[in-house]
């Protein structure tokens, strides 16, 4: 059965903070687990701290009676700009999800892009329809809404002093490393490139 169309999710939003402090907030799981609360979150990998490059995680999402996991890792790393994590295992035909930061007057822009093709069949349609994109949608303000909050207060001290961070060079991990880069995605931006 032939995937959907791909979707594209883009979210920016002015950050009175500096690049380096909202590139770190990003990336931090007790942050987001501030957000998600106890029924969702990190199931496997770091449970706290920084994610960084190479790193896995399995994150738990509670949809009407149904517990959903995606699996992901960054495999595009570049400080204090740009990080990338593609689905190593999930729910989606393909997913990727680009976290993009730029100097904006006196703090940063961000800028979230998620792009994903939902999965196959009558209930992937039914479930696009209805909630999948609202829900990423939503999940994308919140967290941003959120990390605005944190890094424009002195909570951001809760969250990163005393965080080592990871060597600050930019990295990108080999194709063959992550199973989710040979994903129809990935294939469809080889296509772009090449046509």
């Amino acid at each position: 059965m032939a995937a959907g169309p791909m979707e594209t999710i883009r979210i920016t939003k002015m950050v009175k903070a500096p690049m380096d402090r909202c590139f770190r907030l990003s990336r931090s799981i007790d942050l987001q687990r501030a957000l998600d609360g106890m029924n969702d979150g990190p199931m496997e990998g770091p449970s706290s701290g920084l994610i960084g490059p190479n790193d896995t995680i399995t994150w738990q999402r509670r949809t009407f009676l149904r517990v959903t996991l995606l699996k992901t890792s960054i495999d595009v790393f570049r400080p204090v700009s740009y990080y990338r994590e593609v689905m190593v295992k999930g729910p989606y035909v393909s997913y990727e999800h680009e976290h993009h930061f730029a100097p904006f007057n006196d703090g940063t822009r961000i800028r979230e892009e998620i792009r994903f093709t939902p999965p196959t069949g009558l209930m992937g349609r039914i479930a696009m329809r209805f909630y999948l994109r609202k829900r990423l949608v939503r999940q994308l303000e919140q967290h941003l809404a959120k990390l605005k909050q944190v890094a424009e207060s002195e909570e951001w001290h809760a969250y990163l002093d005393g965080q080592p961070d990871f060597n600050l060079r930019p990295q990108q991990v080999t194709t063959a490393a992550v199973p989710s880069m040979q994903t129809p995605l990935a294939e469809h931006n080889r296509q772009q490139q090449a046509g």
